[in-house]
């Protein structure tokens, strides 16, 4: 059982190394490599020497080093949010203003991190505060491609009064040619104003070139 185990966890190990820092996993990211028990004991070893850090039940992270801080980087919300998703099999969206700050559309940092989901919802706390993930329709969800989903939810928390010229060439800049051509067949569907915001951002794409 022993030899068992160490074989385990040399391969999770080598799993984790091969992810990269600053990676975020559950368990259920290294099912195919062994026993549940065996993988929760190397977990518990790897968190004890400091190799990975554990940031809720069943989720860990190979952490970053910041040179800037010097310590441990913080772990990156939206990773964390992607490695509950894939262990519950939800497809998810940030929406509201976690949306706004990842296209760089607003500085301020969250106070808890919102995403859209297909699955049930649900709040997660973790170690660096709050995620809420909102039940909606697959609509909303899985049929758009995850650069047109996110601009669409982003121009729904920004409003339509508050789209300026700086606002569109911000989002012109955020997708490249070929996701503005496929976010406006996917979009057709959505409101007429975020649409047509849509269309001008991907406009502008054409005129930086």
């Amino acid at each position: 059982m022993e030899v068992r185990d160490q074989g385990v966890s040399q391969k999770l190990i080598s799993r984790i190394y091969g992810y990269g820092r600053g990676h975020v996993f559950s368990g259920n990211d290294l099912a195919d490599l062994g026993e549940a028990s065996a993988i929760r004991q190397a977990l518990s070893r790897l968190e004890k020497t400091g190799t990975i850090r554990r940031l809720a039940r069943g989720l860990y992270e190979y952490p970053r080093f910041s040179e800037l801080l010097q310590a441990t980087a913080p772990a990156d919300p939206d990773k964390v949010a992607r490695a509950i998703a894939r262990t519950y099999g939800w497809t998810i969206v940030p929406t509201g203003e976690t949306a706004l700050n990842g296209l760089g559309l607003s500085t301020q940092v969250p106070a808890a991190w919102e995403y859209l989901s297909d699955g049930p919802s649900k709040s997660v706390v973790w170690l660096g505060g709050t995620i809420h993930f909102k039940k909606r329709t697959n609509r909303e969800t899985s049929t758009l491609s995850p650069p047109t989903a996110l601009v669409v939810q982003a121009l729904k928390a920004l409003g339509q009064n508050r789209i300026t010229p700086q606002t569109l060439e911000t989002l012109s800049r955020k997708l490249d040619e070929r996701e503005w051509v496929r976010a406006l067949k996917e979009a057709k569907s959505a409101t007429e104003w975020v649409y047509s915001a849509m269309k001008k951002a991907a406009q502008l794409t054409e005129d930086l070139k």
